[in-house]
């Protein structure tokens, strides 16, 4: 089993960060059609200050397997986020390392957070089909949101999902215990 640690991001990581966002939202069908997208994937450094850019790693071989971008509204990256509510984009792993939990363990680090700044929510944006995604954010109690759902460009359908962080305090809870 893999022992991972969520930590934030260094800049050593970045490429890393870069490389597995590109594979794993090109495995899921997440580029194809679009004009450009990938370019925002790859550039890690601009959106690092945006929010707390996290990344999961492997503590027995230092490799880096996922990353997330947590960040609150007003930051250029929130697009659903409002008062009381922190957001996270770019929610990627490493299509060879998918499987090992470290997407859970992002999704949970970022619950955490949230609930230590005060939120009563967390809000994300996912692909209309991309179904693993859907299976992890339902499995941790995140909901359909339709009435926030939209579409950036044609053709990108987004569907909002929240957690009420009130509502599953276990969700935090296990989160802390990490």
């Amino acid at each position: 089993m893999t022992h991972l640690l969520v930590r934030l991001a260094e800049p050593d990581d970045f490429d890393a960060i870069a490389r597995l966002t590109v594979a794993a939202y090109r495995a899921d069908g997440q580029l194809a059609g679009e004009s450009g997208y990938d370019q925002t994937l790859i550039d890690v450094s601009g959106r690092s200050d945006a929010g707390e850019l996290l990344v999961a790693v492997d503590e027995t071989t230092g490799e880096v397997l996922g990353g997330v971008l947590f960040v609150l509204p007003g930051s250029p990256y929130a697009q659903l986020a409002g008062p009381g509510e922190a957001e996270f984009r770019m929610l990627a792993v490493d299509p060879a390392a998918q499987g090992r939990g470290a997407g859970e363990a992002l999704v949970r680090a970022c619950l955490t957070r949230a609930a230590a700044l005060g939120c009563h929510g967390v809000v994300i944006c996912t692909r209309s089909f991309s179904v693993p995604a859907h299976r992890l954010y339902a499995r941790l109690g995140f909901v359909r949101t339709p009435e926030r759902d939209w579409t950036p460009d044609p053709g990108v359908d987004l569907h909002a999902l929240r957690i009420d962080l009130a509502d599953v305090p276990s969700a935090v809870a296990e989160a802390s215990r990490g």
